[in-house]
């Protein structure tokens, strides 16, 4: 049986967002909407909430972020490895990609070098990996 998908919207995306977000505390609501915001300015981007994590696409994912515990879980898929900010984990998602961990426990650890490498992201992975 085929199931008719509703196309992406904001609005529907919004009611999500509130049923993702629901029940996280002031400092927690902040770290993960650092990461929507900072995600939703990046050029053609597709944000996915599903009930465990928010992830932003291209063409692919490249992103993912989730609240555990107070930190800010983000996953970020990189075709390179990457030492600095060292990750909590990196391991490879295909031939090419490398999903590297990050667990921030503060807002303003969520700085630039976490924004150049979701932008790379997006950048590198976004688009897809595959050679046309």
């Amino acid at each position: 049986m085929l199931v008719a998908l509703a196309p992406y919207s904001r609005e529907m995306a919004a009611g999500t967002w509130a049923q993702f977000t629901g029940g996280l505390d002031e400092e927690d609501l902040a770290k993960i909407s650092a990461f929507r915001d900072y995600c939703r300015e990046l050029p053609d981007v597709e944000e996915r909430i599903h009930s465990a994590d928010v992830t932003f696409a291209r063409e692919r994912s490249f992103a993912s972020a989730y609240i555990k515990s107070h930190y800010l879980e983000i996953g970020i898929e990189l075709l390179r490895s990457v030492h600095d900010p060292k990750p909590r984990t990196s391991f490879s998602t295909s031939k090419r990609v490398v999903m590297h961990r990050y667990s921030l426990r503060h807002l303003k650890d969520f700085d630039d070098s976490i924004r150049a490498l979701i932008s790379e992201a997006a950048d590198t992975v976004g688009p897809g990996t595959r050679a046309s």
